[in-house]
């Protein structure tokens, strides 16, 4: 049965916003509704974003609970702490999604260290392929043990997608929590990201003139925000006690993230072989449509999944180190944002997942 559903965009004229739309236009099932920003209120959407050239007339207004009403889904790509108060003003049986992050965190005490303000709540976490644990998912069925995160986003009315780097850790990391082959309390993660990841504020370390021909890390020694998420995560897939080593590092490219995790075996498997541990991430990903383990020996690069919504993984065992080694590439602005969040909203409003979506990356 055919049927149109009317989105609106709050925060459109930033990157995360502007993905959302790219994506949105494209959806069989969609109508571009509203499109709202905070200082840009006023301007042209193609004066933001050029290339939407189907939208680019589309004038924005203020993000308000009025401009914002009337419509099926409304997708908030607002800085961190501004979701909260606009979601709470919206009705309750408005699809809401939020690309930020006031809604991810389970722990208010994890938001208020790392993010210094009152926790707005836990919604419906938009990762359909996270792995839950027995214990972990709302809907525990008979056959399974481990579900995923997918059973709890079907009729959902609230929305939280994940970070982008945590998506990429996440999904290179959880298969080998979830089937005990790693130790969670020993894990490190050294992340290539695009500037896109970090926003469109005018900084002077993001300007062209600091960043072409040089890589430069940010948040280290575990002060990035995305470290409780990723921890919730791992728990979420079986892991009790979690320690991780985070360093993301701006790299000279638009977008794209390049996540490499490292990990030892948990004890009790020593002598676990690559094969074996292919056996488990490909249990993990069988049947997924945006998740892929690689066949043996091709790795992941950023360019492989660059428009995509799609998360390409591999797995080996570095020997002599004693450490499993996983990569993941990801498109931070699709499968770590607004992909996540179409992909999310197909599946809460009972439509296939992968409408409107492509694991078609562009290259060269």
């Amino acid at each position: 049965m055919h049927m149109t559903i009317r989105v609106a965009v709050a925060g459109a004229s930033g990157y995360a916003g502007g993905e959302t739309l790219r994506l949105l236009a494209d959806h069989p099932e969609v109508e571009v509704g509203a499109l709202t920003a905070h200082s840009n209120a006023g301007t042209l959407l193609g004066e933001h974003h050029p290339h939407l050239r189907s939208l680019a007339a589309r004038e924005l207004v203020p993000t308000t609970p009025e401009n914002l009403a009337g419509h099926d889904v409304v997708v908030l790509a607002l800085p961190h702490g501004a979701s909260g108060a606009i979601a709470a003003q919206l009705p309750d049986d408005v699809l809401v999604i939020d690309l930020g992050a006031d809604h991810r965190l389970a722990s208010a005490d994890d938001w208020q260290a790392y993010y210094r303000s009152e926790h707005a709540g836990t919604w419906p976490y938009g990762m359909p392929e996270l792995l839950l644990a027995p214990g972990a998912r709302t809907a525990p069925t008979e056959d399974t043990p481990l579900t995923k995160q997918r059973e709890n986003l079907t009729g959902a009315r609230r929305i939280a997608v994940p970070g982008c780097n945590v998506t990429a850790v996440t999904l290179g990391l959880q298969p080998g929590i979830a089937s005990g082959l790693l130790d969670p309390a020993d894990l490190v993660a050294v992340l290539a990201v695009g500037y896109s990841g970090a926003g469109k504020s005018l900084k002077p370390h993001l300007l062209a003139a600091e960043g072409l021909g040089s890589a430069q890390p940010y948040a280290v020694g575990g002060s990035h925000r995305h470290i409780p998420e990723i921890a919730q995560n791992l728990r979420a897939a079986g892991a009790h006690d979690v320690s991780i080593s985070f360093t993301p590092v701006l790299v000279p490219m638009s977008r794209g993230i390049l996540a490499t995790a490292t990990a030892r075996l948990a004890p009790g498997h020593a002598g676990t072989t690559t094969r074996a541990l292919r056996e488990a991430w490909d249990e993990a990903y069988v049947g997924e449509p945006f998740v892929e383990l690689l066949p043996e020996g091709q790795w992941p690069t950023t360019a492989m999944t660059l428009g995509a919504n799609t998360a390409l993984v591999q797995v080996a065992f570095d020997e002599r180190a004693g450490r499993v080694v996983m990569v993941t590439a990801i498109d931070n602005l699709v499968k770590g944002t607004a992909g996540a969040a179409v992909q999310s909203m197909n599946i809460a409003l009972g439509l296939p997942q992968t409408l409107g979506l492509t694991v078609q990356g562009v290259a060269p």
